[in-house]
């Protein structure tokens, strides 16, 4: 309520200034001003105001302001002058938002040229009203020109009014398209750690249903050797590891339905995957306030992969190459397509990876990073990421460079295109 009366209170003020701005290009009465464009423009971008009640305010608002200057003009208080010199104004803007109201402007957005036609019949018609009004109180005869000019100035008026609201429409929809372009970003790289944590989870699950058969077998033996209080501990330790199990299953299957919910595709190209890859590592390394330069290359005849596989695994990488630089450098990205393999290089120009700590960077546990309390990443690691290739069929390696930090991973297409 409190937005349309503000509304409403801009049409009082601005379109009486606005219709001030005017010229005559006949003589006579009939004048050009922008009060009807800044009208129009009102009506079409104020969607949740009546145009009717706008009309009669406008109109209202111009002919009391209009009196106004006339007495101010003419030095005297001749407000009846002023009033009937003034008043079919008031049924211009009144049968135009009639017109606008009747005609229902507001379902037609997607025919913008519609709308602009429209527009032009309905001022037409309004200054028609107008003119006719004003023939009693000007002798103002209506010829054929006169229809003419009005025809051309409604033209004029009306497909400017459109063309300047159809770039405020582009633009608002650019901003939206970025707004949801950043938030499927949010969600992709949510969904796609979540992707490597279901990965993690599967394989302990798989582990403790091993351990739980191991256990189970460890009991029946101890039972039959007559070790019965070694078997007792052997059977409660089996069905704690099936526990674990059970849990394990039922939070994969709780992550699984919170990533189907998601509404974002499952498989995309492999450039648009990239583009988001280095988009949400631009940010990051802005984040770290650090300068860094990104480069791609994607060769290969590429089918359409699953995004979250491809994206926890690449990003990851990325997000280690970032981390890696001090304050400046470059990342090198490049996709490759080797028969039914799927090559991809991550390479930077950081720190690098010592000699001695080589050996070491994809054992569990093995980080190079803390924070200044000293404390090491919980991040994902290294051994995270090579795990997660391997459980599906991939191969990750260190490759040696001069100069820089590569890691070079190898993936059978199948793995990235399978659905289901």
């Amino acid at each position: 309520m409190r937005n349309q009366l503000l509304a409403y209170l801009f049409i009082i003020i601005a379109v009486p200034i606005a219709g001030e701005l005017k010229f005559y290009p006949i003589d006579g009465d009939i004048r050009v001003s922008l009060g009807t464009p800044v009208f129009f423009f009102i009506l079409l971008w104020l969607r949740k105001i009546h145009p009717i009640p706008a009309g009669i305010a406008a109109g209202s608002a111009v002919v009391l302001f209009r009196m106004f200057l006339y007495c101010i003009q003419t030095d005297t208080v001749q407000l009846v002058d002023g009033f009937f010199l003034n008043i079919p104004v008031f049924f211009y803007y009144s049968v135009y938002a009639a017109l606008f109201y009747f005609f229902n402007f507001h379902t037609f957005y997607e025919s913008p040229f519609f709308i602009g036609v429209m527009g032009v019949v309905v001022e037409v018609i309004a200054s028609m009203v107008e003119i006719t009004i004003r023939t009693f109180t000007s002798h103002m005869p209506i010829s054929l020109s006169t229809f003419l000019l009005i025809g051309g100035i409604a033209i004029i008026r009306s497909f400017f009014v459109l063309g300047f609201f159809n770039i405020l429409i582009l633009r608002e929809t650019m901003l939206a398209e970025g707004q949801q372009r950043q938030r499927n970003e949010e969600i992709l790289l949510l969904v796609s750690n979540l992707y490597v944590e279901m990965v993690q989870l599967k394989k302990s699950a798989k582990n403790a249903e091993e351990l739980t058969s191991t256990c189970y077998g460890l009991y029946r033996e101890l039972k039959a050797a007559h070790n019965n209080k070694e078997a007792k501990a052997a059977l409660k330790i089996a069905g704690q590891m099936h526990e674990i199990k059970k849990d394990h299953q039922r939070i994969y299957a709780g992550l699984s339905k919170l990533m189907v919910k998601e509404n974002f595709n499952e498989f995309m190209k492999i450039a648009d995957i990239v583009s988001i890859i280095i988009s949400a590592n631009k940010s990051y390394s802005e984040l770290l306030e650090k300068s860094i330069n990104y480069h791609v290359h994607i060769s290969g005849n590429h089918q359409l992969y699953n995004t979250f596989i491809l994206f926890s695994l690449v990003n990851n990488l990325v997000a280690n190459s970032v981390e890696a630089i001090v304050k400046e450098g470059v990342i090198k990205l490049t996709v490759t397509k080797n028969g039914d393999t799927v090559e991809i290089i991550v390479s930077d120009n950081g720190s690098g990876i010592s000699d001695k700590n080589k050996p070491f960077i994809f054992e569990p546990g093995f980080t190079t990073k803390f924070d200044d309390s000293g404390n090491p990443s919980n991040g994902i690691g290294l051994s995270h990421i090579k795990n997660v290739i391997e459980t599906i069929g991939g191969k990750m390696v260190l490759v040696d460079t001069t100069g820089e930090t590569t890691f070079g991973i190898k993936l059978p297409e199948t793995c990235l295109t399978e659905r289901g």
